[in-house]
């Protein structure tokens, strides 16, 4: 298994698997387009983030993706771990750790001293993986709203 940053190549497995992702955890279609922009826009744009893959016999088996947050209550940056992908045949093979261990690493180098996540709450089976991978909750409750008109 080789982990390494994804590249433009790459955006159209990953936007494929962030469609899985999107069923599978939280039973949400999204528009393949819609998606492969998005994953593009990461790829063309490392100010909005970046993509790890970890790739076996020239196939992704896992993904993820690292935004940014900026700390001004700590002076620093925080990742944002997102789009955690790994496919069914290689689940509990290592595949997410190794994956985090490249990402802990970097952000090492990068001067970040916090990684965060989120994760829907119904999706009890990668809860129960980054509770097993040394994640904590956090004591922090998201909230969103829409900004766009209906």
């Amino acid at each position: 298994m080789i982990i390494s940053k994804a590249i433009m190549d790459d955006a159209c497995m990953l936007a494929e698997n962030n469609l899985l992702l999107a069923i599978e955890s939280e039973g949400e279609p999204l528009e393949y387009d819609t998606v492969l922009d998005g994953v593009r826009a990461v790829l063309d744009d490392e100010t909005k983030g970046f993509y790890l893959i970890a790739r076996e016999n020239d196939a992704i088996i896992g993904q993820l993706m690292i935004t940014y947050e900026w700390s001004d209550w700590r002076n620093e940056c925080i990742w944002w771990v997102q789009s955690v992908y790994v496919s069914k045949d290689h689940r509990k093979s290592g595949v997410f750790s190794k994956l985090v261990e490249d990402v802990r690493k970097r952000a090492r180098k990068a001067d970040v001293s916090r990684l965060r996540l989120y994760v829907h709450i119904t999706n009890t089976l990668a809860i129960d993986v980054y509770r097993h991978t040394s994640w904590d909750e956090g004591h922090y409750l998201l909230f969103e709203t829409s900004v766009k008109q209906s």
